[in-house]
């Protein structure tokens, strides 16, 4: 794993481990901002119509895709799941659209801004191989190499018929055989 690495991804991890922390002990305040989303969403998706339970869940989430991207384990994994969880995050806990003070609107604008800029940086880690082929690289080499090999098969198939082909045409001429 390159230096880079393994100083970016704890980096990273940190605000989304302490802010899933913090939301899984102290949901009061997100829970209220997210309780018009999770009451339009809940009908749609079926997910329960708890904006509390809703606020610790996505705490939880985070907090522990955040320890998985922090320690480099399945680090794919873990983006996928931050970028996820982030979104939600950041339309329910920054509607900055809806704020009339315009010092609160700037605020909320900056905190939604900063959210997309980790959701960037989570879908660049979850994108990231380390320098190593992704599964879709694999799957077309093997392809590749199915399809190479077949064809190299093929021309031998071909090429051991043609070889064979004055035997094959002496073994169908009839034979007489004379008996003394």
């Amino acid at each position: 794993m390159s230096l880079v690495r393994l100083l970016a991804r704890p980096m990273l991890a940190t605000v989304f481990i302490t802010g899933g922390l913090d939301a899984l002990r102290h949901p009061g305040k997100r829970a209220e901002k997210a309780r018009p989303l999770v009451q339009s969403v809940a009908g749609v998706t079926g997910l329960p119509n708890d904006a509390e339970l809703m606020v610790r869940a996505n705490g939880a989430t985070a907090a522990i895709a955040g320890l998985m991207l922090a320690t480099g384990k399945m680090p794919r994994v873990a983006g996928g799941l931050l970028a996820a969880s982030l979104v939600p995050t950041t339309y329910a806990g920054h509607p900055f659209w809806t704020e009339g003070d315009p010092d609160v609107r700037r605020q909320e604008q900056i905190q939604f801004q900063k959210n997309v800029g980790l959701l960037g940086a989570v879908l660049l880690a979850s994108v990231d191989t380390a320098g190593k082929p992704g599964l879709v690289w694999r799957t077309r080499a093997a392809a590749r190499e199915a399809s190479r090999t077949a064809k190299l098969e093929a021309k031998a198939l071909r090429k051991e018929a043609k070889r064979t082909r004055p035997l094959v045409q002496l073994v169908k001429r009839p034979v007489k055989l004379t008996l003394p």
